[in-house]
This record gives structure tokens, sequence and C-alpha cells, in this order.
């Protein structure tokens, strides 16, 4: 049977790689069962944050010690910009290894990569089935069949930059938005309704162009997904449950209906046994300002302050929120939700180790 393994490692800079390779002489970590690296880096998480393409750049730079290029390049790296507040910039290495024949089911991860996609279809209909398609094929990956055994969805997608707005009007044709830092939303969001449509979680004729990034009514409660300037495709982790995977590893899911909805995620820890039974080992969560102005009829000045972009206000006020609930501010706190989770909330995914014997 597939035994998941989750290794969280602190790390110092962007390229700090020294804790992965650590583990990896020490016999922590094998190196071939490397299915995703996820990591937070300290960059402002906007279209110029290069923190996640240099981290990218280390990690396979130091995989390269010990796997062939085109192994390195089978890993999904999903770097998310920005630790605002006390997030703590850290690698979660998840690893597919042999394991013991098990009784119950067990946290089972699928990778999947999609081709590069061209840059007019971004934030349109083209780019929520391309995401769905490679959802469905890392569920394959898993070897999950259900869709309600999947609790998360994480993925890392493309956005604009003036050069690529620049090559489509050149072949007469146009984008979803010429600003580029709004295209990061609109990449987040056809990416998040692909993973609803995957999952059976929304009617495919709901969806067209005109309401990507506009419609809060339609979301998906297990999606994440983050953009960046260092990819043109699209990489996609799966964390479900399976009964043909082993070990201690287990993953559940809330949905946070506002900033401060610690309720679902504390409902999700006691159904995992935490903290009597199990160990947190990775915490992953959306945040966003919501577009209302207000959190529970208390005005905010996220989305009117101009020096600071309102997704790295979100991701400090929830970081908070939620690392005072599990006691670390070592966790995945990824910016900008669209049609991921309601309005101004936001999907949560909980892996544990559960304790032998409890």
């Amino acid at each position: 049977m597939r035994q998941a393994k989750v290794h969280r490692i602190a790390t110092s800079s962007p390229d700090d790689i020294g804790g992965l390779l650590a583990a990896i002489e020490a016999g922590a970590i094998d190196p071939d069962g490397i299915v995703a690296i996820l990591g937070k880096t300290e960059g402002n998480g906007c279209v110029n944050d290069f923190t996640r393409a240099f981290a990218v750049s280390a990690l396979k730079t130091g995989l390269s010690r010990y796997l062939e290029p085109v192994r390195i390049e089978r890993i999904a790296y999903v770097m998310s910009g920005g630790t605002e507040g006390a997030l703590s910039p850290h690698l979660l290495v998840l690893e597919c290894a042999e394991g013991p024949a098990s009784s119950g089911p067990a946290l089972a991860i699928g990778s999947a990569l999609t081709p590069s996609l061209p840059p007019e279809e971004l934030g349109r209909m083209a780019q929520v089935r391309m995401v769905a398609e490679g959802v469905t094929a890392a569920m394959r990956d898993a070897g999950i069949a259900y869709p309600d055994d999947v609790h998360f969805v994480q993925i890392k997608c493309p956005l604009l930059t003036a050069e690529r707005i620049a090559s489509v009007e050149a072949r007469g044709q146009t984008t979803a938005t010429r600003d580029t830092l709004k295209s990061m939303g609109f990449s987040r969001g056809a990416s998040a309704l692909g993973v609803g449509l995957a999952l059976g979680e929304l009617d495919a004729a709901l969806l067209h162009d005109g309401m990507i990034g506009r419609d809060t009514t339609l979301w998906s409660s297990r999606a994440s997904t983050s953009a960046g300037v260092e990819l043109t495709n699209h990489e996609i982790v799966v964390l479900g449950m399976s009964e043909d995977w082993s070990g201690p590893l287990a993953v559940d899911h809330a949905v946070m209906k506002d900033a401060i909805d610690v309720e679902p995620v504390r409902m999700a820890l006691n159904r995992l046994g935490f903290p009597a039974d199990a160990r947190l080992v990775a915490l992953l969560a959306k945040a966003e300002p919501g577009t209302s102005g207000t959190l529970r009829g208390a005005r905010h000045t996220m989305l009117d302050d101009s020096d600071i972009s309102a997704t790295r206000h979100a991701r400090a006020f929830v970081g908070g929120v939620l690392a005072g609930l599990v006691g670390t501010a070592e966790i995945f706190v990824s910016g900008g939700a669209e049609h991921q989770g309601p309005d101004g909330g936001g999907p949560v995914a909980l892996i544990v180790s559960r304790i032998e014997g409890a």
C-alpha cells in the first residue's frame, strides 16, 4: 500500500533548502518519493514576487543531486508568496512511500501538471475546463475515486505580465484584463471554479466568462489557488482520504464564512482528534478581505489601503486568527480567495498525525 508522508521544514530565506537536504541525507525523506513541495516565501505575493521563482530554482538545484531532470520536473512546486504578520516561512514536503497494510482510510496525495495555458485563455472558461481536467487527473494519480473523499485541492496557476498581454494583442486577440495585478484574481477564480466543476460542487451550465471573478455566490469548498509569475501552466495537488493508503496521517477540511469564523475549523480539529489523539502536521487556508468592506457589521480598511494590497492584510489577519487556535504560526495561508469559499471567508485543510494507541 502507499503511505503519505508530510514534512514541515522551516526556512530562513526563500532559497534555504538546508533543512530539506539534511532530511534527505538523514534518510527521513526519500527524494524519489516526493510528489509536491508547498512553500510560504516572504515576498509580497503580488505580480513581481520573484521569491517564489527563487525558491523553486533553489529546490530544483538541490534535488538535482539526487534525481534526474525529468523526475525533478514531475514534482509540483506550489510556492505562495507573503508571510505578513507573524506567518512563518516554511516548506511542506509531500512524499509517497511504501506502507504496511492498514484497516482504515489514510491521507492520499495526487498531483497533475497541465499544459501551458495560452494567456488569452486566462480567467476564461478554457482555464476552468483545463483545471477541471487536471484535478480529475490528480485524483486518478491519488487513487481517489469519489469526489467526496477529496478534502483540499491546492493549485499554483499563472498570471498575466505586460509581455504576455502584448503577445496576445500582437495576434489580434484580447486578454480577460490588461491589469496584471487583477489577472491574479481572474486566474485564481477560474482555477477555483475548475476545482468545483471537477468535484461536482458546481453546475457547468451556470459558469461562463462573465461571472468569473464577479459572481461571489458560486464557489468551491475545497479549492485553494495561488497565482504566480514563475509558471505558465497549473501545478495541482489533491489531498484526500483513501482506503488504499495507510499510515497515521489524516486530512479534513472546513469552510470559514468570514475571517474570524474559527468554529468550523475547531470542529474539524475535533473530528481529527486534535489535540488529545492527534498532533497537527499542517494547516492550509485561504484568506480574503471580502467585497463588502465590513466584517460582521464593522468597517475595515483593507480594500481602501493604496499602499498595501488587500490580500496581504487578509493573510496576516487570518494567519493570526488561525495561529491562535492551533498554537503555531508555521501555517500556510494564501491570500486571494475568489470562488474559494464564501465572500470574505475561505476553505481550510488540516493534516494531523494520529497517535498510535489513542
